[in-house]
Parts: C-alpha cells; structure tokens; sequence
C-alpha cells in the first residue's frame, strides 16, 4: 500500500515516522523545506531556551519519501494522486495558518510586523528583535504571552494589547487573569486588555497601534498573535466536506473513505483543536489503522489542559470556567490563584492554578480520570492538607501506574517504568523510548523526577536483591 502524506508538520512527521517504522512505503509533501520541527516550542527558540536543532524532531526511516519546499498544487481523487504522485491512501496534515486580523496597516504586513507560525518567522523575529528595545504583542490568549516573555528575557520592554475584556479568557476567569497580569508586569510585560485596535501606523519610530478609545501603543517591534485558521484550502478543492476544518469521523476519515485529516487542518464532531495533543492522538489513530495494528482504532476527543511555557510562569487550565459549584483561592503578592470547578457529582469539571503550587499534579490527575474531589476543597486550592481530609501533594512515588506524565504523547507511570527498566536510564533515553517530553515540553521536570525516583528505587531493590542473596547462600 501506497500513502500519501501532505503536510510534514508535527502531526504528520509522526504518522510518516510511525508508518515508516511499520515497512508502510509513505511519501510525504512539506510546503517548508525544512525538516519537520516541533512548532510549539518556537516560543522557546524566541526566548533563546532552545536551539533549532534542539527542537527538532526525530527523522521518519530511510524508505519514507521526503518531497521538501514544495507546497502541494492539486489533488485528483478520482485519479488517486497527488501532484502527478499515486496514492492508495492520502492523509491531509496541512495544518493552520496565522490570523491576521482586517485591522487597516495590516494588510500586508507592515515591516517590523511579524507572525508567529513557522521556523522562519522566527528567525527573522530574533533578527529583528536584536536591534529592537521595544515590542508590542497584538494578542493575548497561550502563544501571544509566550512570545512576549520570550522577548521580554532578551530584555526589551513589551506591551500585549489584546481585544478581550482579560488574558487567556478562554481558559481564564477575571479573577485569574488579574494575578497573572500583575505577575506579567513583575517580569517586564504591560497589558493592556479591552482594547480594540482600529489601525497600524507605520512611522519613524517603529508601529504604533491606535486603539478605538483614542490610546496609542508603540513598539519598535510587532507580533500578530491572534490565533489561528485551518489550512482546508486543498480539501476544498478536492471536493471534500470542509467546515471550519477538514470534517473527519472518528477514525479520522473524511468525506472520501481513502482519505484521512488529522492536527490543526481537522474538524472532529464540530471541534478544530489547534492543539499537539489532539493532533498526535489523532496521527496515532490514522498509523495503526493504515498499518494494520488495529482496525478498531478510533479518536473520540481530547481533554484539553492548557500549559502556559514561559520562564517564571506556572499555569495550568482545564476544562469549564464556570459551573456548579466554584471555589477559588487568590494570593496577588505570591503571584498565586487557584480555581476549582465542581460538576454535581462532586467530580472536577475544570480548573486553574497559576503560581507555585504543589497540587497542581493531583488536580490534573483527577481531571483525567473524573475521581471525585476531596470534601475538604481547601487541600488542592492552597496545596496544604485541610482539617478534614489529608491530600499529600503528588510525588513519583505515590502517583498511580495509570497516571499520565506526559499529556502530548498521552505516556503513563508505567510506560515511564517499563522503558526504564528495558535499559532506558536517562531522562534523555526515556524521551526516546516513549517520546515522552517531545511535546510541548511542559513534563520535562516530571520525567526527570520519575527518571531519578526509578533510579533510587532500583538501586534499592538491587541492593535489597544482593543482600538477601548474600544472607541465604
């Protein structure tokens, strides 16, 4: 069988790996023509944390076809090919492109002004921003403040305007977004929210924003961080049911039986994640079921937890802002805020926790598996045990085989445990055996913190193993 990939993003990089691991002949089509990188952590590149060889990803076996820096112009599903190139099965990972908004001085994008979606975005962001002392980021939800605490490290002064009535509101009630403005404003990034930008004004000094209640904001530097839209241009054209993204079931086929969407181009039961978990979940599916490895595969949707990457900010949000029951602890000056929100049957229906708080495992754990919250709402808000119930904070040792470290890539305890004791030593060496860690980067420290759990708890073993050996010999 014959596979067609089109698109060698993060989602599609991984189904040509997994294919190609399997003996599957796969030819893959990038529009870029570099290989394929981990896009998500280029808010990491601008902070000057990771290298472009750092996020790199890994490279698909010898027999996989890469055809790179030519974007695809036609495909025939009658005919079965694509650009001339035959397929049995076509799989559509174009991903997303940057929404720039229909704001005059936008249109085309001015010089200084920038989006934030490919490795050559950012390479001419760090060249720009290293003659720059000033930026304005248009854009306040995940990447826009990514990207602004990655300039504000290299030192500029930094101002987020964002047309919402707060930060993140997607993911953040008021309340939250207050705390993690101020805690943005420690570090060197104003914000400045409800603020409808009417144009773009590109002068001597750099680009000023006029905003539609007669302030300005200048930067010598501008990022248009305002989302994303599915690239379904192709689908479109092909013939194939086109929503806000690619309409996939779910097994991740489109309209046509042959051909499959999956990452940010795919819209599953009306929902277009925009997210690497989804889009790896989604890539997992499409492998097994192209391979063989299960016919029963299927991807029936994701519970999202939203990380914020950015140095000197803990954020964590999932599920529902509002609900039930809500509880909420607030402390401005240690930068911390916690929300819980509780459905009827007592289960976590959704939550935020921003600042140094060793609960924030355990809220994320009873959000996956739907477990009830404790009585005492007070252990997983304050990260202390309160007089009714005790709630220790997670550590490697009493976390449950089941719980899942690495959410991108959906890897357990155990999986952790298995690689570990196959001879995978190293944090470094149980990212290669799970690819645990590969995603957004946010589980780092969790795999290096079962990584060194497991070596301690080995030895021990060991050294319990010889000495009994020694005692009945």
């Amino acid at each position: 069988m014959k596979v067609a990939i089109v698109g060698y993003g993060m989602a599609g990089a991984r189904i040509a790996r997994e294919l190609g691991r399997r003996g599957t002949e796969v030819t893959v089509f990038g529009a870029e023509p570099s290989t394929a990188y981990n896009r998500i952590l280029l808010s990491s590149m601008i902070a000057g944390k990771q290298s472009e060889d750092e996020i790199a990803l890994p490279t698909p076996p010898d027999h996989v076809e890469l055809r790179l820096g030519s974007p695809v112009e036609s495909i025939d599903l009658e005919a079965k090919t694509v650009d001339g190139i035959a397929f049995d099965k076509l799989v559509l990972a174009t991903g997303a492109e940057a929404f720039v908004p229909p704001i005059p001085g936008l249109d085309p994008l001015p010089t200084g002004a920038y989006v934030l979606r490919t490795i050559e975005d950012a390479r001419q962001i760090l060249a720009e921003a290293a003659n720059r002392a000033s930026a304005i980021v248009l854009g306040g939800g995940l990447l826009g403040l990514e990207a602004a605490r990655g300039l504000a490290g290299r030192g500029m002064d930094v101002t987020v305007v964002h047309a919402g009535t707060h930060l993140m509101e997607r993911q953040l009630d008021p309340d939250g977004a207050g705390v993690l403005a101020a805690t943005y404003a420690e570090l060197g990034v104003e914000s400045v929210t409800d603020a409808q930008t009417t144009r773009v004004i590109h002068g001597d000094d750099g680009l000023t924003l006029v905003l539609a209640d007669g302030r300005t904001v200048t930067g010598q530097l501008l990022v248009v961080s305002c989302g994303i839209r599915p690239d379904t241009s192709l689908a479109a054209a092909a013939g194939l049911e086109v929503g806000r993204g690619v309409v996939i079931d779910d097994q991740c086929r489109t309209s046509h039986p042959d051909v499959f969407a999956v990452g940010d181009c795919a819209e599953h039961r009306g929902i277009p994640y925009g997210l690497v978990g989804p889009a790896w979940e989604q890539a997992d599916v499409v492998a097994d079921l192209l391979s063989g490895v299960n016919e029963d595969a299927a991807y029936t949707g994701s519970r999202l937890v939203t990380r914020l990457k950015a140095a000197g900010i803990d954020l964590a949000a999932m599920g529902r802002i509002e609900g039930d029951e809500v509880v909420s602890f607030a402390d401005p000056v240690r930068g911390t805020y916690a929300r819980l929100v509780i459905d009827e049957n007592g289960k976590l229906a959704g939550a935020v926790m921003l600042g140094d708080n060793p609960m924030v495992g355990q809220v994320v754990q009873l959000f996956d598996t739907g477990d009830p919250v404790p009585h005492d709402r007070r252990t997983l808000l304050m990260g202390r045990p309160g007089e009714s119930v005790s709630v220790a904070p997670e550590t490697p040792a009493s976390m449950p085989e089941e719980a899942v470290v690495c959410r991108c890539n959906n890897v357990t305890k155990k999986e952790l445990t298995d690689a570990f004791r196959g001879g995978a030593r190293t944090p470094q060496a149980l990212s290669d055996a799970t690819q645990a860690s590969t995603g957004c980067g946010t589980c780092v420290e969790d795999v290096a913190g079962v990584c060194k759990w497991l070596g301690e708890t080995v030895s021990g073993l060991g050294e319990a193993a010889a000495l009994l050996n020694e005692v009945t010999t």
